[in-house]
């Protein structure tokens, strides 16, 4: 089973690199990570040996990037027909879909891979604490699989490329909007502490946060874990539920 989601994996990871789409999205996630970290994020005026400042723009660099990625996954196949092809393979189900999600994650590392000197260039100019930096990396690259396994499911429903990203945004964006402060404030107002703290472990935002402070909480990586587990199993519900029209 491993070995047959390999050769999944291989495939579409190979794929991403045989078209322009793999070079505009590294490049444009590395100019914009740059920017945010460097300009908007005031890496140099705040005097700090952090990468906080480079972390905390990630969940909005993959809110629109991700689905970039993902929206292709299943909606092309759909729209080629090759999907009927794909299922007809001998491969299993569950053995497509995962391949597919660790080949779109993998290229998602890569992109993460690229902004090491990043992290270089903190240690040049400072003594960080590495283990944060290491956490903070951590959390970027499970929120990275969580967004890529809700597009993934996403691009299942449609056929259209263009509604996958779009609907994958909205549902990535809803994903982090429970742990916006301003929503915090608002249930702070009237509900009780216990629904407010359910409200905020939903959010993907809130979990990610503790990871770039440096806690690397179980719950924190159960909850993307679960996230993840959650979509890719529906990811299949819904192709087996296309594939029987």
């Amino acid at each position: 089973m491993i070995h047959r989601t390999l050769v999944i994996t291989r495939r579409e990871f190979a794929a991403y690199f045989s078209t322009p789409l793999a070079a505009v999205f590294l490049v444009i996630f590395l100019f914009l990570g740059g920017l945010f970290t460097f300009n908007i994020g005031s890496f140099y005026d705040r005097g700090i040996a952090d990468l906080r400042p480079f972390f905390q723009f990630h969940p909005w660099l993959f809110l629109f990037l991700v689905p970039a990625v993902s929206m292709r996954l299943w909606a092309e196949e759909r729209r080629t027909g090759t999907i009927e092809l794909l299922t007809t393979l001998p491969f299993r189900l569950g053995e497509l879909v995962v391949g597919k999600f660790l080949a779109a994650w993998g290229f998602v590392l890569v992109a993460l891979a690229l902004t090491l000197p990043t992290w270089i260039t903190v240690s040049w100019l400072g003594q960080p604490d590495h283990g944060v930096i290491l956490s903070g990396y951590i959390g970027s690259a499970l929120m990275g699989g969580s967004f890529l396994a809700v597009g993934a499911c996403l691009s299942a429903c449609t056929k259209s490329q263009v509604i996958a990203f779009v609907v994958c945004v909205a549902a990535c964006f809803l994903l982090l909007l429970t742990g916006f402060p301003a929503v915090q404030d608002y249930f702070n107002g009237w509900a009780p502490r216990a629904v407010v703290e359910a409200i905020s472990s939903m959010s993907a935002l809130t979990h990610f946060d503790a990871m770039v402070r440096g806690v690397v909480d179980a719950r924190d990586l159960l909850y993307f874990v679960s996230v993840i587990a959650a979509f890719l199993f529906m990811n299949a519900l819904v192709i087996d539920w296309k594939k029987a029209l």
